[in-house]
């Protein structure tokens, strides 16, 4: 597989977490953690499918207990503190905060080994998040002392996917079949977490099951699968600024669906996240 190949299949999970908000709106009222029970247990069951069809099972008995136990560690404290945060501090900040893993992937991967980081990528992965921003806080910001835990778990959070993306970088040669394992595993340690802390509370119509069945199949399930391959075999800092797409791409599909209505502020952020890309773009055919 070509760096340009794996780079275009990583860009599919951007186009699948685009639906992320669209899909845990009509997935209401499941609790967060059951919600994510479900959804990885749907997404690492579509993976065993997967293993046994084309590498096999063995492929599994393979890979180090460690390499599990990281890639656990960050899909299920990556949502855990996600949702804490918006819990514990306003969601527009928290989410905006949250959302400096994609910098931080472009940052940091010039310490990667065959890796240079040049300043197009610094100035497109500036200009990309600016515009994620006018997407995340357009209802506004309000600091507050009290949201300050909160905001600490946002940065947890962005700190967390960044270093798990950086770190399977370093595992190339860990197939993506481990990725099955860490959804099964993140569903067990989810469904635990919500038995303790929460509620338990289905879908109560058709579109509520539908919802959670679209989570655990695209943005909580084949995602994880594509981002895999992209961030391990494809252009990884292209993929951290073009991933400033998925807000916008959200909140486009929420307009389009009539949950979120349409603004002057969603055709600037378009340009800025566009021309952001556009740079990261032409930094990495430079190499």
């Amino acid at each position: 597989m070509s760096r340009p190949q794996a780079t275009l299949i990583g860009f599919s999970a951007v186009a699948l977490w685009a639906l992320l908000a669209l899909f845990t709106v009509g997935s209401a009222p499941v609790p967060p953690l059951q919600l994510n029970a479900i959804c990885f247990a749907i997404g690492g069951a579509i993976g065993l499918v997967w293993v046994g069809v084309s590498e096999g099972f063995g492929v599994l008995r393979q890979i180090s207990w460690k390499v599990y136990a990281f890639g656990t560690a960050a899909l299920f404290g990556y949502h855990l503190l996600y949702f804490s945060a918006l819990r514990l501090a306003p969601p527009a900040e928290a989410s905006l905060i949250a959302y400096l893993w994609p910098l931080l992937i472009v940052l940091f991967s010039g310490l990667l080994p065959g890796e240079r980081l040049r300043p197009l990528h610094i100035l497109g992965a500036l200009i990309a998040f600016a515009g994620a921003a006018l997407i995340v806080a357009r209802g506004g910001v309000s600091a507050s002392a009290s949201a300050l835990p909160g905001y600490g778990l946002a940065l947890l959070c962005a700190l967390t996917w960044s270093s798990y993306s950086l770190i399977s970088r370093r595992l190339g040669s860990v197939p993506t079949a481990a990725v099955a394992v860490y959804c099964l595993a993140t569903a067990v340690l989810s469904a635990g977490a919500h038995l303790a802390l929460e509620e338990t509370i289905w879908p109560s119509t058709a579109l509520g099951w539908g919802s959670v069945l679209a989570l655990g199949i695209g943005p909580v399930g084949l995602a994880f699968y594509t981002w895999d391959i992209g961030v391990k075999r494809g252009d990884i800092q292209l993929l951290g600024t073009a991933s400033y797409a998925a807000p916008l791409l959200s909140t486009l599909v929420l307009v389009s669906f009539g949950v979120a209505a349409a603004s002057v502020i969603l055709v600037l952020a378009a340009a800025m996240i566009a021309a952001g890309a556009l740079l990261a773009a032409m930094a990495s055919r430079s190499r």
